[in-house]
């Protein structure tokens, strides 16, 4: 069954229609059907804070079918908002207080920007480790994206982020490294993720950790990496979720700050993501750019259309296949009383029975 629409977020209305199946939460109760609550703590800014609501609903909702979602979307007081953002977080999402009260069968943290070198000096840091501690100590697993996997990796398990030369941007190849885990079955054993950073944990780092790393790159690095027990903590340091256009948006907002004087250097392109063609479109949008700004005259408009129709998504199909393989396993290890997570006989130490 789809995601339910148990309240009037307007991304549910969004993503039906681009033609996804989102069910009412009136036909959700005549359906004899087991429910799974999935939260979902948004800390990505302002501009990406629905675009991220669509992009991990549409992985959730593309997963095996085997129950009702109900996504939970909550932030953290401590990150700054523009009124339009507070507002919507006011109207559509929920109170942590009252989510760990009712429970979850598991848990999304997403990617946030940050603006100081060490994530312990952000005023975040100390409420998402009250939420990961509460999460780790009540819900089934914890999938974290980007930031979120350097935060767990960093307060949890020593290791802190290095930062990288230059940000590592762009569309990279990667490869199923251990292919016996269930979140990799029936997934291509190699792969394209979209990355997005200026850090990163190494692959030394998380085996010094004792984490399970699944799916790597020789250019980007660790993607896909697990906890000790295999499935508590699920590790992206890629944005799998991201759309077609997501990598094109960062790059036309940097477009748009090297114009206003904002960056000094123009942004280089996304790696493996733009086409020759569109290149040459590009690279004759730059010089328009840069000579509106030397001679103090406004920019063109970007040229997004022809891009956009060049752009190929070479990832989502397997995001949603080990999105998929997550929400499974969860359905096994749940039962009707989230606040019991595993099920009678199940090791929590080991909970997919993998002999670790």
């Amino acid at each position: 069954m789809p995601i339910v629409a148990h309240t009037d977020l307007p991304t549910f209305e969004h993503l039906r229609r681009e033609g996804q199946s989102i069910l009412e939460p009136d036909r959700a109760l005549q359906q004899d059907i087991r429910e799974l609550h999935i939260g979902l703590l948004n800390m990505m800014p302002d501009a990406a804070l629905a675009p991220t609501e669509r992009q991990f609903l549409r992985l959730i909702n593309g997963s095996n079918r085997i129950a009702q979602f109900y996504v939970h979307p909550f932030t953290l007081d401590e990150l700054q908002r523009s009124p339009a953002a507070q507002a919507h977080i006011d109207r559509y999402y929920q109170d942590f207080e009252r989510i760990r009260v009712e429970g979850l069968d598991a848990l999304i943290i997403t990617g946030a920007n940050v603006s100081h070198p060490n994530l312990a000096d952000e005023p975040f840091w100390q409420p998402l480790i009250e939420v990961i501690d509460w999460a780790l100590g009540s819900v089934t697993s914890v999938l974290c994206s980007c930031l979120a996997t350097h935060a767990v990796l960093q307060f949890r398990y020593g290791q802190t982020r290095r930062p990288l030369p230059g940000k590592r941007w762009g569309v990279y190849p990667h490869r199923v490294v251990d292919q016996r885990h269930p979140l990799v079955n029936d997934v291509n054993t190699l792969f394209d993720v979209p990355h997005s950073r200026f850090n990163e944990i190494g692959r030394d780092q998380f085996d010094t950790a004792g984490l399970r790393v699944l799916v790597e790159s020789e250019e980007a690095g660790v993607h896909l990496a697990v906890s000790e027990d295999g499935f508590r903590i699920v590790f992206f340091q890629g944005h799998p979720e991201y759309d077609t256009i997501s990598l094109l948006k960062e790059y036309k907002r940097e477009v748009k700050r090297f114009a206003a004087g904002h960056r000094d250097d123009y942004p280089p392109f996304p790696e493996h993501y733009i086409g020759t063609r569109d290149r040459a479109i590009l690279d004759e949008h730059r010089e328009q750019v840069s000579a509106a700004r030397e001679n103090a005259r406004e920019s063109p408009p970007f040229p997004e259309e022809p891009i956009v129709a060049g752009l190929d998504n070479t990832w989502h199909d397997t995001a949603e296949g080990v999105v998929g393989n997550w929400m499974g396993k969860i359905y096994q290890l749940t039962n009707n009383d989230r606040r019991l997570p595993f099920m009678e006989g199940v090791d929590p130490r080991d909970p997919l029975g993998l002999g670790r």
